[in-house]
């Protein structure tokens, strides 16, 4: 029966287009902040932004955004900037976290203060998050974002993006986000 809803909860979607989260809205919280919230306070996770953050506070608005179309041109051609974020040690552990979720995670990656990735399981589209509600929520008022249903062409899923804000002692330091397969979330339940 759960498997016959969740088809018709799917079809209902790919006759609406992207859906609000709403009636996930208490499982997605529940996930960001149990399983979530433990993953910003790891050291892996912490010691990355910290880093990170060091390294990219004096960027320009103009350095970013030149990094944000160097990433978005390497992601078709490759390039020195996307290795270096795909090979680092933050990438690394994201990658065993999503694999780990066994199809239930879509996507994890890690951004910066700034709102630029860290690590992250995949590659992403964009280097600069900073310009999306997904990041600009956490940071402003360091609670979490809850995006909505949408059909995610790579992994012929319906997810929701759930982000979480990364603090160090009480300063907000970068935002988690994670692709969250609402089918597989429903069928949990």
């Amino acid at each position: 029966m759960k498997k016959t809803l969740t088809t018709l909860a799917a079809t209902i979607l790919v006759a609406t287009g992207a859906q609000a989260a709403g009636e996930y809205d208490g499982a997605l919280t529940d996930l960001a902040n149990s399983t979530i919230a433990a993953w910003v306070a790891d050291p892996v996770v912490l010691g990355a932004v910290r880093a990170q953050n060091v390294s990219t506070a004096s960027l320009t608005e103009h350095e970013i955004i030149a990094l944000d179309a160097t990433w978005r041109q390497q992601t078709v051609s490759g390039g020195d900037l996307v290795d270096t974020v795909l090979s680092n040690t933050l990438s690394a552990h994201l990658k065993d976290i999503h694999m780990q979720g066994a199809g239930r995670y879509t996507e994890i990656f890690v951004t910066d203060i700034r709102g630029l990735n860290v690590g992250q399981s995949g590659i992403t589209s964009d280097y600069w998050q900073g310009d999306e509600a997904k990041w600009q929520v956490p940071h402003e008022t360091s609670g979490i974002h809850i995006g909505d249903i949408e059909f995610d062409e790579s992994t012929q899923s319906y997810q929701s993006q759930v982000s979480v804000p990364i603090m160090d002692d009480g300063s907000f330091v970068g935002v988690i986000t994670v692709g969250v397969n609402v089918e597989m979330l429903a069928s949990a339940n």
